[in-house]
């Protein structure tokens, strides 16, 4: 689809010097593409704030925990896949 949109002459400029004329449509739709992506992975951070409460989840109460947590995870996970490539 087709749309006019105004945008400074200094932005399109520099729009021009990074990926040329003729790649500006594109350029556009990438940039707003990410930042529409962002904005929906703000509203998705801020809808679901909180919902994991440390009561329920004590190996996530301090950072410490929660790293160690992660250590853990990632060695069941590689432990898991040498496994499965190995039968």
């Amino acid at each position: 689809m087709r749309t006019h949109i105004i945008l400074s002459d200094s932005l399109v400029e520099e729009i021009d010097n990074l990926v040329g004329r003729r790649k500006r449509s594109r350029f556009v739709e990438a940039a707003i593409t990410e930042k529409l992506r962002r904005g929906a992975m703000l509203n998705a951070l801020k809808e679901t704030a909180g919902i994991l409460l440390t009561k329920e989840h004590p190996e996530w109460d301090t950072s410490v925990k929660v790293a160690e947590w992660v250590k853990e995870s990632r060695q069941r996970d590689l432990k898991r896949l040498k496994r499965d490539r190995h039968g």
